[in-house]
Parts: C-alpha cells; sequence; structure tokens
C-alpha cells in the first residue's frame, strides 16, 4: 500500500463507518488485482468515498471530473487516489487512453457509465464509452451495485445512520465474434452490462433497466 492508502483515507473509512453501517460483505468477490473492470452505479457524493476505502488495499483508479481539481482540497484527494480527469458532454479521448492504460497495465479501473449521479438511487441510460474499454482491454468486467446512500443527507439531518449497502456480481468477458464496432453495437452491449448491474439491485433501484426480461448477453460471456 502507498502513503495515500495507510495515512490518508483510513480516516475517510472511518468517517464513512461512522455516518452510515456500511454492509461490505460481498465486496471480497472483487479480485485484489487487476487488470478488472468494475462497472457500478453513481448516486450522490457519498459512493465514491464509501466505495474505494472500503477497496484498499486493492489499487483502484477511476474516472473524475475535471471540475473536481478546482476545489484545492479535493483534487489533492482525488489525486492521490489516482483518479483520470475527464471532461463531461465530449468524447475526452485522452481520459480514455489514460483508462486504457490502466487496464493494460494490468490495474483495476472503476467506471460508473450513467456519467452523473442519479440522486434518488435509480438507473439512468448509460454512456456507451464502457462497451469500448471492456472490448479494448478485454479486461473481465464486474458489476458492482450499491443502495441506501440516497437517504443519507435525510437521515443526517434526524441524526440516523444510513444503510449503506454493496452487491457484486459475478465477472464476465466482453467479446465481439465479427463485424463493426458501429454506434448500434456500442449502444446494445452496454445495455447487456447496465442489466447486469440492474439485476443486483433491488426492483425500485433499477429505473431505466427495470424490465430484467429485455436482458440479454449476445456480447457476454461468463
Amino acid at each position: 500500500m502507498n502513503l495515500a492508502q495507510t495515512v490518508v483515507f483510513p480516516p475517510l473509512r472511518i468517517l464513512g463507518r461512522t455516518l452510515c453501517r456500511v454492509h461490505d460483505e460481498e465486496l471480497f468477490r472483487i479480485p485484489h488485482k487487476g487488470p478488472l473492470l468494475i462497472v457500478a452505479n453513481h448516486v450522490n457524493f457519498l459512493d465514491v468515498p464509501i466505495f474505494y476505502t472500503h477497496l484498499i488495499p486493492r489499487r483502484v483508479t477511476g474516472f473524475a471530473k475535471i471540475e473536481t481539481w478546482k476545489n484545492p482540497a479535493l483534487g489533492i484527494l482525488f489525486s492521490l487516489g489516482g483518479a483520470i480527469p475527464i471532461r463531461r458532454g465530449e468524447v475526452d479521448r485522452s481520459a480514455i487512453g489514460r483508462a486504457r492504460k490502466v487496464l493494460q497495465s494490468g490495474k483495476i479501473l472503476a467506471i460508473a457509465p450513467e456519467g452523473t449521479r442519479s440522486g434518488d438511487g435509480r438507473l439512468q441510460k448509460a454512456r456507451t464509452g464502457v462497451s469500448v474499454l471492456a472490448l479494448d482491454s478485454g479486461a473481465p468486467v464486474i458489476p458492482v451495485a450499491y443502495f441506501g446512500g440516497e437517504k443519507f443527507r435525510s437521515n443526517i439531518s434526524h441524526l440516523i445512520r444510513t444503510d449503506f449497502t454493496f452487491r457484486v456480481g459475478a465477472p464476465f468477458h466482453v467479446r465481439m465474434a465479427a463485424g463493426k464496432l458501429t454506434r448500434e453495437v456500442r449502444e446494445q452491449i452496454t445495455t447487456e452490462i447496465m442489466y447486469r448491474l440492474a439485476a443486483l439491485l433491488p426492483a425500485q433501484y433499477r429505473g431505466y433497466y427495470s424490465d430484467l426480461s429485455k436482458a440479454t448477453s449476445r456480447y457476454l460471456v461468463d
């Protein structure tokens, strides 16, 4: 472990467990080394620090909006965590290139395909960058869902601890037998990945991917 993991982040973990009852029993299913692409939902400000600090000693990196670095304290914290700055609303090829290198070097990359916080914990329609990363790297993909954190603001105002629950799915690979990676194929792959994530969540959180009967696995290999 590096200095950040041994000195900086443990107090954040303690704070998270003080404010929340963290149900992390399933995190043992996540390998300690990569290459690995973790696909997760994104609810609010709470899920990143709790997720990251509960994966220690695993070395994990992921994307963070470039605006984060406008706040000096947050910028330092995210830099210590190895976060990759990304420009939202455009194809940030530099950020995607850095993410590819993370996977190619045998490390763990976490990505939230929704691209932004849901606020209410219900899945939103995902962006397709995850399909490109999964195909290019050949890395196994593992879905990780969490729920409960959407109640944090309401709970803390009433001095109530929040239940924060992790669910970890089975790993799989993304494969294409032949053909071009068209926009339609990227959409299909992303949808298949997101249904794997949705299946880990209670029904009320599945949102855009609520109808699990529509789930397919044309491009997924268990």
